[in-house]
């Protein structure tokens, strides 16, 4: 008889459990606890100074942008929105039920972006507790449609002849929550991007990794990590240069790349989670934008980010056993947060 050699069986997928039970909770419950969630961080929006006149009393601002966002993840049009809007009312969440055409006014007002802005970075400060047990962030970019029937993907690898306006964000999550810790929305490129997104992180989470792809590899972006404390996972390119390079921050990374090839891998291989940020982003709030004019486009991007944190928020409630509020004593408190259940870096990074 011939000796037929030992078959190996097939390499396992690996695959990560799913808490089902918390899972369930947050899904069933996601809409009302997100509407609370809003509700308290559209509180603490300073409303302007108005000087007494003629007409009708305007419209507050924090309840602009809470109609504002609550249309966009309700993913309906203004006008059939304007259910939720009515019932919202009902419930005390904002004092008179929006008309439609101040949603449009408001998400096309050049001002609400640094608002909207803001309240993503607030918002994810709740899941800082959780996210620095590990310390680990990723950075990538993607874009929204302005019609339905392209790609991003053709689009970026220049698949397509035809060029369709397109929506560019920019953002740089949490590994373990995903929760949008920086954002920008610009068609500029990834790379000198990095150090603005990785500075508003810094400020409210301890950044110990940054991973992002081969487009944000740079010197600069190599130092800019560095100097938060943190170590950079970024892959070198066909034509890098090695240890002849004069910068010490690159020297050091293409030590790590290159001699402790499996380790790097395995720690940049957290920047797969910025695509399931993305991924969980469009998925349920919609790859495409229904606005016509670009800075509507800009705000309603920015509305989908600040849904995901929300979103982000309730399934930590209901996984980790926070709580959650986003009232605040002074202006530079951080929106209180009880972490109840204990976890260790290794199981939260994993």
């Amino acid at each position: 008889m011939s000796d037929i050699g030992t078959v190996e069986p097939p390499v396992k997928r690996k695959t990560y459990r799913q808490n089902w039970p918390a899972y369930n909770a947050a899904q069933t419950t996601e809409k009302a606890r997100i509407e609370m969630l809003l509700k308290s961080l559209c509180e603490g929006i300073e409303e302007p100074e108005r000087k007494p006149g003629p007409g009708r009393p305007r419209i507050a601002l924090r309840d602009s942008l809470f109609v504002v966002v609550w249309k966009v993840y309700s993913t309906f049009s203004g006008r059939r929105a304007s259910t939720d809007i009515r019932a919202s009312a009902e419930r005390g969440h904002i004092a008179t039920a929006v008309h439609f055409s101040s949603v449009f006014r408001c998400l096309q007002s050049a001002a609400t972006t640094e608002i909207l802005i803001r309240l993503i970075e607030e918002s994810a400060a709740p899941l800082a507790e959780i996210e620095n047990l590990a310390g680990q962030f990723a950075q990538d970019s993607t874009g929204f449609s302005t019609v339905t029937y392209d790609r991003w993907f053709d689009q970026k690898h220049a698949k397509l002849m035809a060029r369709h306006p397109w929506v560019k964000l920019h953002l740089m999550c949490g590994t373990a929550t995903h929760v949008v810790t920086g954002v920008k929305v610009t068609p500029e490129a990834d790379c000198p991007l990095l150090p603005e997104l990785l500075k508003k992180t810094a400020q409210r989470f301890q950044v110990r990794e940054v991973s992002g792809d081969k487009a944000y590899l740079s010197k600069k972006n190599l130092e800019e990590i560095e100097a938060v404390g943190a170590v950079p996972f970024i892959p070198f390119k066909i034509n890098s240069v090695g240890m002849s390079s004069k910068s010490p921050h690159w020297r050091r990374m293409w030590a790590h790349f290159s001699l402790r090839s499996e380790d790097f891998l395995a720690h940049y291989h957290r920047r797969s989670n910025a695509e399931s940020t993305m991924w969980m982003i469009k998925s349920k709030f919609g790859g495409a934008v229904r606005s016509k004019t670009p800075t509507a486009q800009i705000n309603e991007v920015l509305c989908k980010v600040l849904c995901h944190n929300l979103a982000c928020i309730v399934h930590a409630i209901t996984e980790f056993g926070i709580e959650v509020d986003f009232a605040k004593p002074a202006p530079s408190a951080p929106p209180v947060l009880r972490l109840v259940t204990s976890w260790s870096e290794s199981e939260v990074a994993s």
